[in-house]
């Protein structure tokens, strides 16, 4: 092994990624500030279009940010105060922070032992006559078991919202996510696999009526300007992210492969370790947004990391029904046994496109002395 005693090996490493596309983007930048287009504009008209055409969906809606494309998906797909929305307990609160924004009630669903993904075979005993929706996220890049959670709602007559903020580029089948349900909507937050240089997100449909909603959701309600027809939101992307998001997502595919070369590496080095993986399954293309193991004792093992300069990660370490958000919601402590196991146990490694060889040995040996047998 070719690396240093001890080295920093950041969790993610934007500066470099952003050191490969420089140029262009300093290119695409000075475009938004030639043509004066900073909000919306031809930038993020051609990253929508672009965007739509790489998962092979029918229309994209650029929004401000991930959480507002969740919002304004489901506000367009027709959600409203009092009714329910199942979301699983293992994922970062935006997902159910959307759910509230509609004056809905978040109902929250067990992760799957497996894959860390909503369990399909809980979603059904949280079924009741207001539930009208259910958000499968496809957690950490891996999407979540899609022809079971179709089934189930086409069963119950309930919409279907794909959350990818952790699966640009991700496949179920042989199709990208995004194009299952009725809508999904997706991140650029800068740390993940498609990352802006601030905030950013979107929401990808099929759907001509759900896609038209939205685009006036997202601008005060309007469909042009000065001509509101409904109360919406300030919910629009700066050109300078869709100058950025234009540039990196020719890239895209290309820095999935070397996530997914790092954590088929992880994997093989790992393999005579006494930790816990979600099992990655054969019909998924697993984008690896992050590399998630589960250790006994998780203290020592950050702890062991970061003395060798590693750093380290929890996603995520309260479920979402512990959390003083939801707490109105009468969850208790129990109610999801899997994911609250998984919660004291789950560690992130550093995950990102130039991770080498050399860097993921380095973390092993690292993590080796912390591990008990």
């Amino acid at each position: 092994m070719t690396v240093p005693f001890k080295v920093k090996v950041p969790l993610v490493d934007l500066k470099a990624q952003y050191v490969q596309v420089r140029a262009e983007i300093h290119e695409a930048l000075d475009r938004v500030m030639e043509n004066t287009a900073f909000i919306q504009g031809p930038a993020v008209k051609g990253f929508e279009e672009a965007f739509a055409a790489h998962h092979g969906a029918k229309h994209c809606v650029a929004t401000s940010c991930g959480t507002s494309a969740l919002h304004v998906a489901l506000a367009a797909m027709g959600i409203r105060s009092g009714d329910e929305v199942l979301v699983p307990v293992n994922t970062f609160i935006a997902t159910a922070e959307a759910v509230s924004h509609c004056g809905a009630r978040p109902v929250f669903v067990d992760m799957s032992e497996e894959d860390y993904c909503i369990d399909p075979a809980k979603i059904e005993a949280a079924i009741t006559p207001r539930t009208r929706a259910i958000i499968p996220v496809h957690l950490y890049g891996q999407p979540a078991e899609m022809d079971e959670v179709l089934a189930i709602a086409a069963k119950h007559g309930l919409m279907v919202l794909e959350d990818c903020a952790q699966a640009h580029d991700a496949e179920y089948k042989g199709r990208k996510v995004g194009t299952h349900g009725r809508a999904a909507a997706f991140s650029f937050y800068p740390g993940k696999n498609l990352g802006a240089y601030g905030e950013g997100g979107a929401i990808l449909t099929n759907d001509d009526e759900v896609a038209r909603i939205a685009r006036m959701l997202r601008d005060h309600g309007a469909a042009k300007r000065y001509h509101h027809e409904m109360v919406g939101y300030n919910y629009r992307m700066h050109g300078f992210q869709g100058a950025v998001l234009g540039v990196k997502l020719k890239y895209l595919s290309a820095w999935t492969d070397a996530r997914r070369r790092a954590a088929a590496k992880y994997r093989a080095a790992l393999a005579d370790l006494p930790v816990r993986l979600p099992k990655e399954k054969p019909h998924v293309r697993h984008v690896n947004h992050l590399f998630v193991v589960r250790v006994r004792d998780r203290a020592a093992a950050m702890q062991a990391l970061l003395e060798k300069g590693v750093d380290c990660g929890i996603h995520y370490p309260i479920p979402l029904h512990l959390s003083g958000a939801y707490a109105s919601l009468g969850y208790r402590r129990g109610d999801f046994p899997v994911a609250a196991a998984a919660a004291d146990e789950i560690l992130s490694l550093p995950m990102y496109p130039e991770l080498t060889d050399d860097l993921i040995d380095y973390v092993v040996e690292a993590l080796r002395p912390a591990l008990r047998f």
